[in-house]
């Protein structure tokens, strides 16, 4: 907090104190400029942001915007941090995933900056038998190990044991997490796992290694599956709630239970929206461990995981951008767990520059950006706090959605949760087809004559549950077709942009026709005429005062060289001989598709 120096001078003393009625009266004369009619609270409301769980984004907030006490770090209800001196030490643990049965790449991490790993296991992961030579010169007493073994977790479980008794590791000494998560797993497979495997497992770990925890709540399916912030909160709660219920009827208290459970989640290249996420994730946590009689017990361990969904195919190295957006709200957010995903995570097995880059962004920011030596940098922001109050409250009622239903298994096993995850990645998917959420280097910026990066293919990855999806896709599977043309024909398919007037005419709309083709793999020609293009299509682009002059007689010309359909950049109207009109917010996929299949590309 800054204290102010009590020397008698107050730096705004001569100016009148603004009101919060006085700024809404100037955003209605600047709406008022721009054709819009609103005044008050609809003012305010014409410049906020919807975002998805019924929130928006306000374009202002003051003091007024309070919400709930958040307490101190390190006691409930745990929002500004589960530990009262939260990263402050040494920074989170930088903790790299592995899926390949590699020990050099194990040593190579731990020798530059990762501090833990997490180990894919079993299916699509480093066999268990592989497990001890995956661990080769690993000192296990230092380096925590995360295992994600889904359905051979026991077994996975049962050799890491053997690993730390044959290498002489005290229990006490031993951090990690076996990585239990049957409902997590049944939601990646849709197969049901038996918890009776798992109780033995989180009874020798709160016997016999107070470090070690049993079991992962893993909020990763259901993002991967179109969720949201609040869903993925919410199904954490329901998963979470599950565990704890197996947990105490096998024997454990409610603390001990709690202290078998690490929480999994992902951070997005929403900063506001990843750091909230994870302060109301303890809240919510906090909320049901006082529920449960242990308020004591309710600081919840928290993994961040840069979002798989976010990661795009096509110009991947604005994936590092992503990454690092997303690793700063994790630290922000006060995840004691990072993870980066390597920026060509989405195309295959990394290479050795992709997870050197995915370790040193989080070095970076603790190291160089002292990312970590300050509590909640977050915490006080009025917009922060408001967000993280009705991230909150939205994760608590879709939890209790699901208990009213019979709890995390019984939705899953019924498909309501599936459906609601399809309905709102559907919603997602109209803001992304229409580019209301630009994808830079996809839907935003394509480059068609990029190299393709190419990688080993990645173990295949546990299927047959929820969905994953990405938010490239609509967009990768027309690229595709494109690119299967080229490979086919020599030449990508071509659209030709019929400039009118000057440059200062037609520039802005002709960038904005190139882009908008572009994403869909058509190249788009400006030089020449219509005749020795090579295109089948064309693009009218100017400025409105011209189309009203010569749009008809362009397209009629256009028409008579053998152009099979004419587009109009910008707002529809009625001109003779133009087919259709592509402008900002118009269905960029359909619109693309749609062209594609009009030029014959499969």
């Amino acid at each position: 907090m800054t204290v102010l120096p009590n020397d008698g001078l107050a730096l705004a003393a001569e100016f009148p104190s603004a009101t919060h009625d006085q700024w809404q009266l100037l955003v209605e004369g600047v709406l008022r400029k721009s054709g819009k009619e609103a005044s008050g609270a609809a003012a305010e409301d014409a410049l906020s942001t919807t975002l998805e769980d019924g929130l928006a984004t306000r374009p202002l907030y003051t003091a007024r915007d309070t919400a709930a006490d958040t307490g101190f770090p390190g006691f409930a209800p745990f929002v500004r941090g589960s530990r009262p001196e939260g990263n402050t030490t040494g920074g989170w643990d930088v903790r790299q995933r592995h899926t390949a049965a590699d020990n050099a790449l194990v040593l190579g991490d731990l020798e530059n900056g990762v501090t833990s790993l997490w180990l894919a296991v079993g299916e699509g992961g480093v066999p268990v038998s592989s497990l001890e030579a995956v661990l080769d010169g690993v000192y296990l007493d230092l380096a925590p190990v995360v295992l994600d073994a889904g359905r051979d977790v026991e077994a996975a479980a049962r050799e890491l044991l053997r690993l730390y008794a044959a290498r002489g590791v005290a229990p006490d000494a031993v951090r990690g997490n076996l990585g239990a998560d049957p409902l997590g797993h049944e939601a990646r497979t849709g197969i049901a796992t038996d918890f009776a495997t798992v109780v033995p497992l989180a009874l020798r770990c709160a016997g016999e290694y107070p470090g070690l925890r049993a079991l992962t709540v893993d909020a990763l399916p259901y993002h991967e599956a179109g969720g949201s912030a609040g869903q993925e909160l919410g199904a954490s709660l329901a998963t979470g709630v599950a565990y704890l219920r197996e947990l105490t009827e096998a024997g454990l208290s409610v603390e001990q239970a709690c202290a078998q459970l690490e929480f999994r989640y992902a951070a997005t290249a929403d900063q506001f929206l990843t750091i909230a996420k994870l302060r109301a994730a303890r809240r919510l946590w906090a909320r049901v461990a006082e529920v449960c009689g242990a308020p004591g017990a309710g600081g919840q361990v928290q993994h961040a995981v840069t979002s798989p969904v976010m990661m795009s195919r096509r110009d991947p190295w604005v994936n590092m951008l992503r990454a690092t957006i997303a690793t700063l709200a994790a630290g922000v957010g006060g995840a004691d767990s990072v993870t980066v995903l390597p920026f060509d995570h989405a195309l295959g097995l990394p290479d050795a520059f992709a997870r050197r880059i995915a370790r040193n962004t989080s070095t970076i920011l603790i190291e160089e950006s002292h990312l970590s030596r300050v509590i909640d940098p977050a915490g006080g922001s009025w917009y922060v706090e408001r967000l993280t109050d009705e991230l909150a409250h939205a994760g608590w009622e879709f939890f209790q959605g699901i208990e009213r239903d019979g709890g995390q298994a019984a939705v899953l096993r019924s498909g309501r949760l599936a459906r609601d995850l399809a309905d709102t990645w559907a919603a997602r998917s109209v803001k992304l087809a229409k580019r209301r959420e630009p994808i830079t280097g996809v839907s935003e910026f394509p480059y068609l004559a990029e190299r393709p990066v190419e990688r080993e293919p990645a173990p295949e990855a546990p299927s047959g549950g929820l969905p994953r999806v990405r938010r490239d896709e609509a967009y990768e599977a027309l690229r595709a077709r494109s690119d299967a043309h080229l490979a086919a024909t020599g030449a990508r398919p071509r659209i030709y942009l019929a400039t009118i007037g000057s440059a200062a005419a037609h520039t802005a709309r002709s960038t904005f026709v190139a882009n908008l083709f572009q994403a869909g793999g058509i190249e788009p020609v400006t030089e020449g005429s219509f005749e020795d293009s090579g295109a089948t299509e064309a693009v009218l682009c100017s400025s409105d005062a011209l189309y009203e002059e010569q749009a008809v007689s362009t397209a009629e010309a256009l028409a008579a060289a053998g152009a099979r359909h004419v587009f109009l950049a910008g707002r529809p109207a009625q001109y003779a001989g133009v087919d259709s009109y592509v402008f900002a917010g118009c269905d960029a996929v359909a619109v693309l598709t749609a062209t594609l299949d009009r030029m014959g590309v499969s």
